[in-house]
């Protein structure tokens, strides 16, 4: 469950990072307004990634609640 959490947010975090390398390296070369698009989408993806790594998932216990099988104090 963790794992698969902390793939998704570093996926989602490479993805920023080779948009924004890629968009100063050579996109800018062609086009500046598109380098500053790809610009844009890299900068709206970190808060995104955090918003995925953190997300609970059905077979997650958290620290504040008891596991199914028990009942409530």
């Amino acid at each position: 469950m963790y794992a698969r959490r902390r793939r998704r947010y570093f996926t989602l975090m490479a993805i920023c990072l080779v948009l924004f390398v890629s968009a100063w390296a050579f996109v800018r070369l062609w086009s500046v307004p598109a380098a500053i698009a790809m610009c844009v989408v890299a900068m709206a993806l970190p808060p995104l990634a955090v918003i995925v790594g953190n997300r609970r998932e059905p077979d997650d216990h958290w620290w504040d609640e008891p596991p199914a099988d028990q009942p409530p104090r």
